[in-house]
């Protein structure tokens, strides 16, 4: 058994009704499904969790069904730079898709890091910013890869990641360095004790998940 599952964040206001919905009501979108018409638009559906104000919707929304804290929503469009349809236009099947505070969270399931990597440059060329939220990896054909630890980065806050992928672009983490944290400090505009405290922090919500106990 090999494989993965990524959760990856994209902002996506301009992009996307929904993701643009978010930002301007409280509550979140869970369950986004779609539908291709026969005149060539897309019915889109979606249910709203939370104090939602559908007047806060660039479309006109129709309203299909309400439960005791959720409604289910509905509308047409045409999908034009659709972020959803511009990944499975990729061959990238979506699992799951959510939205919250103007940003799109999408589930997949790809086959190696390789496809994984080459996705999000394309997102981030197409769309702008896009965060890797949440990564398992399985490749049980490797000796001694019967765990499976999933890594959740939205464990960490922005700055402790920021502070980590600028550690290990720099090459902190290299053997031997290639960067002190004097040096990486000041490529982050902090000092190094402000650089110490938040790499241990990061380490140390990263630690809890590998060493939990099952």
């Amino acid at each position: 058994m090999s494989g993965m599952r990524a959760e990856l964040e994209i902002p996506a206001t301009e992009a996307c009704p929904v993701a643009r919905f978010t930002e301007r009501t409280d509550g979140s979108v869970t369950s986004v499904r779609r539908a291709r018409n026969g005149d060539g638009e897309y019915t889109e559906e979606f249910t709203a969790t939370g104090n939602v104000d559908p007047d806060a919707f660039d479309q006109n929304l129709e309203s299909l069904f309400e439960y005791q804290s959720a409604q289910v929503f509905q509308f047409t469009h045409d999908l034009k730079d659709c972020v959803c349809e511009y990944v499975e236009q990729h061959e990238h099947p979506i699992a799951d898709v959510r939205a919250q505070d103007g940003s799109l969270v999408l589930t997949l399931h790809l086959t190696n890091i390789t496809d994984l990597r080459d996705l999000v440059t394309e997102l981030r060329e197409q769309f702008g910013s896009v965060r890797i939220r949440y990564l398992l990896q399985v490749d049980s054909d490797e000796e001694g890869a019967d765990d499976v630890v999933p890594i959740n980065r939205a464990r960490l806050t922005d700055r402790q990641l920021e502070v980590l992928e600028t550690a290990h672009e720099m090459g902190y983490f290299s053997y031997p360095r290639s960067a002190n944290a004097t040096d990486v400090a000041n490529a982050l505009g902090i000092d190094a004790s402000t650089f110490t405290e938040h790499l241990a922090a990061a380490q140390s919500k990263l630690m809890d998940e590998i060493l939990a106990t099952p």
